[in-house]
Parts: C-alpha cells; sequence; structure tokens
C-alpha cells in the first residue's frame, strides 16, 4: 500500500483558467498549473500552440479564443510528445501540424505508452477520453528552426529547437516583434518539473542557456503563471535551472556514496520540498524524475518507456 494518491489519480478539482491578451493577437490560457496553452493571429489566420489531452478539452479553449478571434487554425505547434500536450489536435481543424523531427519519432517510438500512462496518472485533464481519435502525426517537422510568416505588419513566429531538455524533441516559439516566449515544459514559472523523459545535464545548462539568450520579456511556461516583464522571465528561468541542479547535485552524491535509488529520491524530495512542495504535480512528478535521473547518471542515454506497469512500480518503490 502507497501512503499518497498515485500521481494526480486525487486531484480531480476543476481548476480556475485565465485567458491573457499578451500583446495584439497574442494569447495564452493557464490554469492553476494545468498545462499552458496558447496563439498567435496571423494577418488571416491562427498559429495555435499545445493541443490539451482531448478534441473535448481542445474546444473548451477554442470556445475561449473566439470570443477574441475567428480566424482559423492554419498551424497547430507541439512543442514535445507527451499525450496531454498532443491528443486533442483534431478538435484544431489546422491545416498544418507541425513538430520537431524527433517528436514525429518519440510518438512512433512510444506514444501509444505515453498515452496508457498519462492517463492513468492525470485523469482529470482526459476529459471524455472516448472523443480521442487516435494518436497525433506531425504533418511539418524540422531539426532546428522554422519560421512562419504572420502576414501584413504582424512579423514573423519563429519555432526553435534550442537542444534536448523535457524531452528529445523540445521546440520553444518565438515572437521577436512582441519578446514573447512560449516555453513549452523547458520552463516553468512556479510549477515542479517533470523531468522524467529529460535530459537533465543538458537542460540545466546548454538548453536554458539558449532559451534565456532570446532575453524574453514575456515567457509562457509549460504550466504556471504567465512572467510578465524580464525579471519575472529570469526567475522563471532560474526556479527551473535551480530544480534540475539541486537533483544532479542530490541524485549524484548519493549514487557516488554506493546509495540506492530510494536513499537518491529522499534526498531530492528533502533539497527540493521546501521550496517546491506547494507547487503544483510536485508529489506527482518526483519519483519519475529521480528514476530518469538515476538511469541518465548510470549511462543510459535515452529514456526508458514509461507504461502504466512501470508508472506503478516506480511509484510504490519510492513513494511508498
Amino acid at each position: 500500500m502507497t501512503s499518497k494518491p498515485f500521481a494526480s489519480s486525487a486531484d480531480l478539482t476543476d481548476k480556475q483558467q485565465t485567458l491573457e491578451v499578451l500583446a495584439d493577437g497574442v494569447y495564452a490560457l493557464t490554469a492553476e498549473g494545468d498545462p499552458n496553452v496558447g496563439a498567435v493571429e496571423g494577418e488571416d489566420f491562427l498559429v495555435c500552440f499545445e493541443a490539451l489531452a482531448t478534441p473535448v478539452a481542445a474546444r473548451a479553449w477554442l470556445d475561449r479564443l473566439r470570443e477574441h478571434t475567428g480566424k482559423p487554425v492554419r498551424h497547430l505547434v507541439l512543442s514535445h510528445y507527451h499525450a496531454v500536450r498532443t491528443l486533442g489536435a483534431s478538435a484544431f481543424g489546422a491545416d498544418v501540424i507541425i513538430a520537431h523531427d524527433d517528436t514525429r519519432k518519440l510518438i512512433a517510438e512510444r506514444g501509444e505508452q505515453d498515452w496508457a500512462s498519462e492517463l492513468a496518472r492525470m485523469p482529470r485533464l482526459f476529459k471524455e477520453p472516448d472523443s480521442i481519435p487516435g494518436l497525433t502525426w506531425p504533418t511539418v517537422t524540422f531539426s532546428d528552426r522554422l519560421t512562419i510568416d504572420l502576414g501584413g505588419d504582424r512579423g514573423e513566429l519563429v519555432l526553435a529547437h534550442c537542444g534536448r531538455g523535457h524531452t528529445e524533441g523540445d521546440l520553444v516559439a518565438w515572437l521577436p516583434r512582441h519578446k514573447i516566449l512560449f516555453a513549452g515544459d523547458l520552463v516553468e514559472s512556479q510549477a515542479a518539473l517533470y523531468t522524467g523523459d529529460a535530459f537533465h545535464r543538458e537542460w540545466a545548462t546548454t538548453t536554458l542557456d539558449r532559451v534565456a539568450a532570446l532575453e524574453a520579456e514575456a515567457l509562457v511556461g509549460g504550466r504556471g503563471a504567465v512572467a510578465h516583464g524580464r525579471e519575472a522571465v529570469r526567475a522563471a528561468l532560474g526556479q527551473t535551472r535551480a530544480f534540475l541542479g539541486t537533483m544532479l547535485e542530490e541524485t549524484g552524491r548519493v549514487r557516488a556514496a554506493g546509495g540506492t535509488l530510494k536513499e537518491a529520491f529522499a534526498a531530492v524530495h528533502a533539497a527540493l520540498e521546501p521550496r517546491y512542495g506547494r507547487w503544483p504535480i510536485f508529489e506527482h512528478c518526483l519519483p519519475f524524475d529521480v528514476a530518469r535521473l538515476w538511469d541518465e547518471l548510470s549511462g543510459v542515454e535515452r529514456p526508458v518507456i514509461w507504461t502504466a506497469e512501470r508508472d506503478r512500480e516506480v511509484w510504490n518503490a519510492l513513494q511508498s
């Protein structure tokens, strides 16, 4: 028997959603630590960022967006492959679904397993799961950078891969004209990190360095409130880097001393809980985070696939 409810299975309370207009035609929807989404208006079309977990959940977001604009969705951008970010894609009717090359490979390799895993971990986010028609497949992928001309005097939207981090295939969406960044789960603002499919050392250094170099003045992370102003953006980046740094330090220390995975989890939990423990999904994420980091420091280059069965095994081993 575990002492804590599995992952977010007991989190059944709906969160308050907040739609913010960040600039003319630039929108972000946040929801008290639930996954964030966004949209950018082109001259006669929309670019939407993230798809949510089901078409029903996505349609609720689109209904909010339609209070501001009736433009059709031409591009749907997926920041990475996780189910809660991709499986609502069919609701958008997008002409083009864009992702990184490695995101498409990850969907092919482990999309089905991730779907089952995340449905069990976060059932509340999967509003009417029977509405999901199947895995979401990108129709356009790229390796480094892709630019969308927004038309008229709206400038451009730059999609970029800053390096491996939260997954192999993370991308960000950057509006140079407004200095607004949609960072996906590479950066969180007042929300804990999920690192179960991560490359911690690269993420904490070169990847976040490239994100910081954009010098955004507003940042929409994967979860949590929008960071407004350069100081708030720096704080969100600093929080993300500190979380990763603490995990690396504590797990590395336990491994070097000949300790166990469970001892590493206890050390990381003790070090992070005072600062991050009350933030969304902290208890949910940490067992999977430390298990992946332990593998990474043990020489397992690519994350082991999470299945519903493996989820329970790790949870019972570390959260009991």
